[in-house]
């Protein structure tokens, strides 16, 4: 069983700066890649980024390719979402996540990952 916890939302203003980590309990870290997710008031929650296992491979939703940069430090079991020039439209809470087998590379199906930390709220105001 996998805990994941989220810190590091908050309120800013438009075009600020957060970063949120995630650390992971357990000792099989870097076995498994990981995901960054998000969900704003009465929508869907949505892919944000994911990073492979060993911090090889990244990907990233569209929406926020060029701001966000995920990175993670397996050392100490920590994943990390650096947000730059934030929007209104970023504004949700933001969820790590875990894929569900090891050694299964980068997804951004929502599905493959199985397990979830409880989020963090980011608001970013104009």
């Amino acid at each position: 069983q996998v805990q994941l916890v989220e810190s590091g939302g908050g309120s800013v203003q438009t075009g600020a700066f957060l970063s949120l980590s995630c650390v992971a309990s357990g000792s099989a870290f870097s076995l498994y890649a990981m995901g960054w997710f998000r969900q704003a008031p009465g929508l869907e929650r949505e892919f944000v980024a994911a990073i492979s296992r060993l911090g090889v491979s990244t990907q990233y939703a569209a929406s926020v390719r060029g701001r966000f940069t995920v990175l993670r430090d397996n050392a100490k079991n920590t994943v990390y979402l650096e947000m730059n020039s934030l929007k209104p439209e970023d504004t949700g809470v933001y969820y790590c996540a875990s894929r569900a087998t090891p050694y299964n590379g980068i997804s951004d199906l929502a599905t493959d990952f199985g397990y979830w930390g409880q989020g963090t709220q980011v608001t970013v105001s104009s």
